[in-house]
């Protein structure tokens, strides 16, 4: 690593992610590939009482009870009815984000990506961590570790 490089920190403006790219009424949303587990139909989902808003509830996947983040509401848009579950490893928890469409893996260049302004971050919540453009479209990138509170899980724990 040059001194430059060190500079720059570990994402350089020619940097590319892998990125799962959805979605979410009418935003574009992308998530870091590494953390996707796969996508699938919507399946049912059981509320749970004391959840954030946005937590749909949960759903069984693969036999284990997971938490579903319903995307729109989490962006403060109307809940629809979601087409899509994307199954994301959080820690050693998965947990699905109901999406509208999954359009598919684009590379996502750091340099069409900024951090949100103190003002933005606020509203957006933990889970943005940027924004930016995919296509002359505005791109929103979550972060999958913060888009359950702990204490999402904790009511899981109890309410099993």
């Amino acid at each position: 690593m040059t001194e430059r490089d060190a500079e720059q920190g570990p994402r350089r403006a020619h940097d590319r992610v892998a990125s799962l790219v959805c979605r979410v009424a009418t935003r574009i949303c992308a998530l870091p590939l590494d953390v996707v587990i796969e996508t699938m139909r919507p399946l049912p989902v059981e509320p749970l009482a004391g959840a954030p808003g946005f937590i749909a509830g949960l759903a069984i996947i693969r036999g284990e009870p997971v938490p579903v983040v319903d995307a729109a509401r989490l962006l403060g848009a109307e809940a629809g009815a979601p087409r899509r579950f994307v199954t994301l490893r959080v820690g050693a928890r998965p947990v699905a984000l109901a999406v509208d469409a999954v359009l598919g893996v684009r590379m996502v260049a750091a340099d069409r990506l900024s951090a949100l302004t103190p003002l933005i971050g606020a509203v957006a919540g933990d889970a943005v961590v940027a924004i930016g453009t995919l296509d002359a479209q505005l791109l929103v990138v979550l972060e999958a570790a913060r888009l359950v509170p702990d204490a999402v899980f904790a009511l899981m724990e109890r309410a099993s």
